[in-house]
């Protein structure tokens, strides 16, 4: 590892410090007083920023100190890296830098560099994919001495001039700055209106002031050491242009706000005051509040927040002098109510007959109850049976499948408190009535069939089975019309027992027309969860940064909106031993590489108990296949189980960028098979421990194991990790 990152300084231009036995000193000080300066950024488990890095250094010679360790504060194992920029005009491009640095790297997270520092101004970030905002500036002054002069700053009023020396119709005030004495260079430039008070703005181009009256403008500069130049003001008069304009600009108001039944307005009201003028236009709004207050310029909706009876008077007057008549609207401001923060209460009882061991014969029945001390009221309760997703409690919950089962519930109040998550656990027996012969297992939320959801709840029938496991979208089948067949027998059978009405009916007809089921291309055992329609896309969730977009070709682009690491998951259903096939494709902008991989065997990923973020519940507690061929950056490279199995691009190979490619993850037990294009390209057996770190105490199975089923996904990085998906599909094994 120390010599690869060496030969990647070399190809930079840069020159690494040789490192001792598993970590890299500091080099000793030279004798000339120009080498002694160290610059050291460090890092942690934070991806936003580095835990500390320089502000400013002298120009010369410098030795540049990365560390991204456990004394650090890394606790992940994740690298990260210090890089500064060579191709924005705005920065010295001088020294190509690029370290990356990791705890389980050769040098243990610690390396130097040698550089030539010259006066400007560098931007450094780190590179890894979703890290941009690691990011800084380190401003670097002459050698001899630090700049501690200001910029020099004038500003020129421009424009047409009447005899009086007045600016007629407008005026322009254009600024310059230089920083010869000082010489790091001018930063940036800033202005203000008023001769005190007015907030500071970046000036970028020429000011133009055209309302009529005499106005101030303020300005100063600072250059690249921090140095501020003294406040400067230019004072001129704008007057209007001859005009036989004589009618008064048009105004009117209106107040905003959240409004109670008696019209009164709850804690505030807003008061937006518009004017216009076909004349000579619309020069000052003007407000006050109140019948004796003082008149204020109008500059932005006026905010009212005191309880009682409030008036607030307005006018205008456009260029040519002419005044609106004052009008004004009258309101109400209310206290609000004290707001509920309390969550309401939840309770359980679990009934039915019990053997000796406390077991539940042929079922249990879970009842939940909740109160609202709060005073707002209970808007709903919520269950989850068994680690499933939270559905909609109505009546009390009958489990009648033998094994352990542990049921989760909450309530939200109608002021949005929900209280925290509580758990009954039992365990149901067979017992003289036999548990129910139901074709599949499914209990989603409303009837979905293939990927087509209905709409139409997925109620227990008559049998005890629910409607979506007499569909058996799962079975494979030799036709769609043999597969239709079936359906109307289960809906005739449903329609005429009163468990479904003709609309329902119809509905579930049509998804299970759409759904394609049985169709060419089906019958392989494969089910198709994303075939590039809009209805099966639909099917799909977002969490996190990033974003998918679905294109006209069938296939969907991730990389394509927000910033940030983000995933699209399954959520319709749990995979335990399958073979996953679907196709992807780099179109990472130029000659770069996108960064992607596809998650499995992870859980619900709202309201996981250990991880509030629901795009790293996949992270920390699923696998993720990576997808990623770029050469420097990550070490875990197309066809690696990140964090548990390294696949290098000289092991695997790299995949040819801008074309499609086969993928292929079949996982049996714990065992899993990674194929590219047909060929095997890693194979991993999972007996538990993350390469980054010792095994988790809380993960699931034994020895470590990850989960033995879960939801399926697709990582995105960011903007510029573009990568394709098409043809999603799955076969259980």
């Amino acid at each position: 590892m120390a010599a690869l990152l060496a030969g990647l300084l070399l190809l930079l231009g840069v020159q690494s410090a040789p490192a001792a036995a598993g970590r890299s000193e500091p080099p000793a000080a030279p004798a000339a007083p120009s080498a002694a300066q160290v610059l050291t950024w460090t890092a942690g488990d934070d991806i936003t920023k580095y835990t500390s890095a320089p502000a400013t250094a002298v120009a010369g010679r410098a030795t540049i100190v990365f560390e991204n360790s456990a004394a650090t504060g890394n606790t992940t194992g994740m690298p990260h890296t210090l890089t500064f920029a060579t191709g924005d005009p705005e920065f010295n491009g001088d020294v190509p830098l690029n370290i990356l640095a990791g705890p389980n790297d050769d040098a243990g997270g610690r390396h130097t560099a040698e550089v030539t520092l010259t006066p400007g101004r560098y931007f450094y970030h780190c590179t890894i994919p979703g890290h941009g905002s690691m990011q800084g500036i380190l401003v670097v002054t002459e050698g001899s001495g630090e700049d501690t002069t200001p910029p020099e700053v004038t500003a020129e009023v421009s424009g047409t001039r009447n005899a009086q020396g007045q600016y007629v119709g407008s005026a322009g005030v254009g600024i310059r700055a230089t920083d010869e004495d000082g010489g790091s260079g001018v930063d940036r430039i800033q202005y203000a209106f008023g001769a005190s008070g007015g907030d500071w703005l970046p000036y970028t181009a020429p000011v133009v002031v055209d309302r009529v009256g005499t106005h101030t403008v303020r300005y100063r500069a600072y250059d690249r050491a921090g140095n501020v130049s003294a406040e400067k003001t230019a004072e001129f008069t704008v007057v209007a242009p001859p005009s036989d304009d004589t009618t008064p600009p048009d105004t009117s108001a209106t107040v905003g706000g959240e409004r109670n039944p008696d019209g009164t307005y709850t804690d505030m009201a807003t008061v937006t005051v518009t004017a216009s003028d076909t004349g000579s236009g619309v020069n000052t709004i003007e407000y006050a509040i109140g019948a004796s207050g003082a008149w204020q310029p109008y500059t932005a909706p006026v905010m009212v927040h005191q309880a009682g009876t409030h008036t607030v008077r307005y006018r205008a007057t456009d260029k040519a002098g002419n005044a609106a008549a004052e009008k004004s609207v009258t309101f109400t401001v209310v206290a609000a109510p004290p707001r509920d923060t309390t969550p309401p209460v939840t309770g359980v009882t679990v009934d039915g007959a019990r053997n000796s061991d406390g077991a539940y014969v042929s079922r249990a029945t879970v009842t939940v109850s909740a109160a609202d001390p709060g005073g707002s009221g209970v808007d709903r309760i919520e269950y989850a049976l068994d680690g499933g997703p939270y559905l909609a409690y109505g009546t009390p919950l009958v489990v009648d499948r033998a094994g352990a089962h542990t049921v989760a519930y909450r309530a939200t109040d109608k002021a949005g408190n929900t209280s925290p998550a509580r758990t009954v656990s039992f365990t149901v027996v067979p017992g003289q009535v036999p548990a129910p012969g139901c074709p599949e297992y499914d209990e989603r939320l409303t009837v979905i069939v293939g990927t087509v959801d209905s709409g139409v709840p997925n109620r227990v029938t008559d049998n005890r089975c629910r409607i979506n496991e007499l569909i058996e979208d799962e079975k494979q089948w030799s036709s769609h019309a043999l597969f239709l067949k079936h359906v109307k027998t289960v809906l005739d059978t449903l329609l005429r027992e009163g468990v479904i009405d003709q609309r329902e009916y119809d509905a579930i007809q049509r998804a299970a027309r759409r759904s394609g089921i049985g169709s060419p291309g089906q019958t392989d055992g494969y089910q198709k969860i994303f075939d590039g329609s809009a209805q099966s896309f639909a099917a799909w969730q977002h969490v996190g940064g990033g974003s998918f977009a679905l294109n006209p070709d069938g296939s969907m682009t991730s990389g394509t909106g927000r910033a940030g690491l983000g995933m699209l998951w399954f959520p319709q259903r749990k995979y335990g031993d399958f073979s996953l096939r679907l196709q992807w494709r780099d179109d990472a902008p130029g000659t770069g590489n996108a960064n992607s991989g596809v998650l499995v065997r992870f859980p619900w990923v709202h309201d996981h108990p250990e991880e509030p973020r629901p795009e790293w519940v996949a992270i920390k507690f699923g696998h993720e296949v990576q997808v990623l061929d770029r050469p420097d950056g990550d070490l875990y490279k197309t066809g690696s189980v990140y964090g548990f199995d390294r696949v290098g691009l000289a092991g695997a190979g790299v995949t040819q960028k801008g074309t499609w490619n086969d993928y292929e993850i079949r996982v049996v037990d714990q065992h899993y098979s990674v194929y590219r294009n047909g060929v095997l390209i890693n194979e991993f057996d999972n007996l538990g421990g993350q390469e980054f770190t010792p095994p988790r105490a809380d993960d699931p199975g034994t020895d470590g194991r990850r989960y033995a089923s879960g939801h399926i996904g697709l990582q995105v990085h960011g903007t510029s990790d573009v990568i394709s998906y098409r043809d999603i599909r799955i076969r259980e094994l």
